[in-house]
């Protein structure tokens, strides 16, 4: 039982968790440096170990930036993004010592998708 609850566990942990969500607008009704598409937000949960040294499973800003933002924008007939917000769970410092043996990181961003 414990090998397959850790089997489970290692699994889970090797596949990285994102969520991109969108909404089409109008272009006259969101003001925008061009033509406004969609409102995109994208969101990503990661895994560490050891006081975030170590990446399991990697969430930061240029996963949820370049990765899912840009790459959904461009899906969607989108030239750029014009980034509104954009977060990720602070590693660094005093805020190491959260990610103690295994840590749960966190990354978002918002933009909007103009032509």
């Amino acid at each position: 039982m414990k090998k397959l609850v850790l089997s489970a566990v290692a699994a889970s942990s090797m596949v990285a968790c994102t969520s991109v969500e969108s909404a089409v607008v109008s272009g006259t009704e969101i003001a925008s440096n061009g033509e406004a598409i969609a409102v995109v937000q994208a969101n990503a949960l990661g895994l560490t170990a050891i006081f975030h040294i170590v990446d399991i499973v990697q969430s930061d800003l240029d996963t949820v930036i370049n990765k899912l933002l840009v790459t959904e924008a461009k899906a969607m007939g989108a030239n750029k993004v014009e980034l509104l917000t954009a977060g990720t769970t602070a590693r660094h410092g005093i805020y190491a010592l959260t990610g103690t043996i295994i840590g749960v990181t966190s990354s978002s961003a918002v933009g909007v998708a103009v032509k």
